[in-house]
């Protein structure tokens, strides 16, 4: 019977492949994207109030952030709807803001949430770094994954069952997975080799985002740099959902010039 409950799953789980747009390849997608922009304007709300905000009316960091935000997301969105693929971005209503943190970290929910934490920008030291860091969040979301490691937890964790039933019967746990999926948690176990390509997607993605947005993709490389010099000591790359700084750097220079055919400097 249990052989029989594997085959069947493995049968569903191969229909809910699908090809991403952006990526170029099938991903598990047990999830509706639209769901997921609903549980990420609550998650994102309650967020917000557990946290400091900045106000971009009396903090200039939160004003960068806007202010490269909305670069990013109109360049982002004025290129997809060029390219005939619009459709990649329904549902999105940008917000962004900046949390007054020591942590390094940025993040970008479904539907185009964004938070960046001010710990971070000593590192970034520049908006186009910024824009490099920011590109590469709004590269996940868009790319859809949280999508698929939300949908891989919840096929390791609940049997695959659908998002409506795990936010019914299994609440709690159904919203630390989604804060997981997106960068917001711990992610470990089977799924870390699709986070290491899931990473590089993002990477190569973000360089193009930032690009498109007028700002400098090579500015990525002395910042990972930067990043490495103040990581200090770090566990081997296979036991990482994040790519070596020395993999990592190596694919972006890579990238780079596929980035720079975007990449058209404000005068």
């Amino acid at each position: 019977m249990k052989k029989l409950i594997y085959i069947l799953l493995a049968i569903a789980l191969l229909g809910s492949c699908a090809l991403n747009t952006v990526t170029g390849r099938k991903q598990l997608n047990l999830v509706n994207e639209s769901e997921l922009q609903l549980m990420a304007v609550s998650q994102y709300n309650t967020f917000l109030t557990e946290n400091k905000v900045l106000s971009p009316k009396t903090s200039a960091s939160a004003a960068m952030v806007d202010r490269v935000g909305l670069r990013i997301a109109n360049a982002v969105t004025k290129y997809y709807t060029s390219e005939g693929k619009g459709s990649v971005l329904e549902g999105y209503v940008w917000e962004f803001n900046t949390i007054n943190s020591d942590e390094v970290n940025a993040w970008c929910m479904p539907g185009g949430k964004v938070v960046v934490y001010t710990g971070l920008l000593p590192v970034t030291q520049s908006e186009a770094a910024l824009a490099i860091v920011m590109g590469h969040e709004i590269a996940h979301s868009i790319a859809k994954h949280g999508n698929e490691r939300m949908s891989q937890a919840m096929v390791q964790q609940m049997g695959g069952m659908a998002l409506e039933v795990a936010l019914a019967q299994k609440p709690d746990q159904t919203k630390n997975l989604f804060l997981m999926s997106y960068g917001i948690g711990s992610q470990v176990g089977a799924m870390l080799p699709w986070s290491r390509q899931q990473e590089t997607e993002a990477d190569k993605f973000g360089l193009i985002f930032a690009a498109l947005a007028g700002y400098n993709p090579q500015e990525a490389i002395p910042f990972w740099q930067r990043m490495s010099a103040a990581g200090g000591a770090k566990p081997p790359e296979f036991l990482s959902t994040h790519p070596s700084d020395e993999t990592r750097i190596k694919k972006l220079k890579q990238f780079m010039p596929e980035a720079l055919k975007h990449y058209k400097p404000e005068n």
